[in-house]
């Protein structure tokens, strides 16, 4: 099977809207309760983040030409703490049946393709401690930990 990387186009919207909605609560860490609603509005109001900034750059992964996941890289937003130019990924998914085929590596792949282009210093992202399959494919392509957030759970979230 093929794997090709390619720019969304506005046909794509609704995939991305369905997958991202679809995969919204496999990125919040099980340390913290959330509802599956409270995951989906979390992620419509990351893509509403990412939409209004002209530096988002959305990209399509296809298995032989079908839709299998998108990335979205947001290239305007600088470092919070150096405050210096970065790419970062703000979201990226891979439809369940496409995973473990190099979908989500040709993703980061463009990703990284990108940032080079744009001449950006670093390319960023955020996972959950828990995603081993996540973090073991960002560890392959060159990623490596550089801040850690640590919870310690202070009462029973009643958050629906």
């Amino acid at each position: 099977m093929t794997t090709t990387v390619r720019l969304a186009r506005s046909d794509d919207l609704a995939f991305i809207d369905a997958l991202g909605l679809q995969t919204a609560l496999d990125t919040v860490s099980p340390i913290r309760a959330l509802s599956r609603k409270a995951a989906e509005n979390a992620y419509q109001r990351l893509v509403a983040f990412c939409r209004e900034r002209a530096g988002t750059v959305t990209f399509v992964g296809e298995r032989d030409g079908q839709r299998a996941g998108f990335l979205m890289l947001v290239t305007d937003l600088p470092d919070d703490v150096s405050q210096k130019p970065q790419a970062f990924i703000a979201y990226i998914a891979v439809a369940t049946e496409h995973r473990n085929h190099g979908v989500g590596r040709a993703l980061v792949r463009a990703a990284r393709a990108e940032g080079l282009r744009r001449k950006l210093p670093h390319l960023s992202l955020m996972v959950s401690a828990d995603n081993a399959l996540a973090r073991g494919l960002y560890e392959s392509e060159g990623f490596m930990p550089e801040r850690i957030l640590m919870t310690s759970k202070l009462a029973e979230d009643e958050t629906p």
